[in-house]
């Protein structure tokens, strides 16, 4: 069970605010960019919050892939995304396809700055 699991925290992110409230809009795009990613997309599912006095609701976009899944949460009123991109390497090492699809997750909301982690996950036995 070999994996390589990539979290990242964007603050203060300059996109264009559908980006943030548009579940449809956002998830569409994910695939796109899993696809263009050399991933391959099995399901999805993309869910907008409702409303609070703190402003628009925000986004979950999830989008399965064979080789494991990306997630995204955004936090509108904070313009703030989450992401989380896990790949696993059982058929071969797609380690660079994930790093890529990150970049361009990050590309896409313009973050201030981020806060990026890598995990190895398995033991590679």
């Amino acid at each position: 069970m070999q994996g390589l699991h990539l979290t990242a925290d964007l603050y203060q992110c300059r996109c264009d605010a559908p980006w943030l409230t548009d579940a449809q809009r956002l998830g569409d795009w994910c695939v796109q960019a899993v696809k263009a990613a050399g991933l391959q997309p099995v399901d999805q599912l993309f869910h907008t919050f409702p409303a609070t006095p703190a402003g628009p609701g925000g986004v979950t976009a999830t989008v399965l892939l064979a080789e494991s899944h990306i997630c995204l949460h955004t936090w509108p009123e904070q313009r703030a995304v989450t992401a989380d991109v896990y790949v696993c390497n059982f058929s071969g090492d797609h380690s660079a396809k994930a790093r890529g699809l990150m970049d361009a997750l990050v590309e896409r909301f313009q973050p201030q700055w981020t806060e990026q982690r890598s995990l190895d996950r398995g033991d590679g036995q």
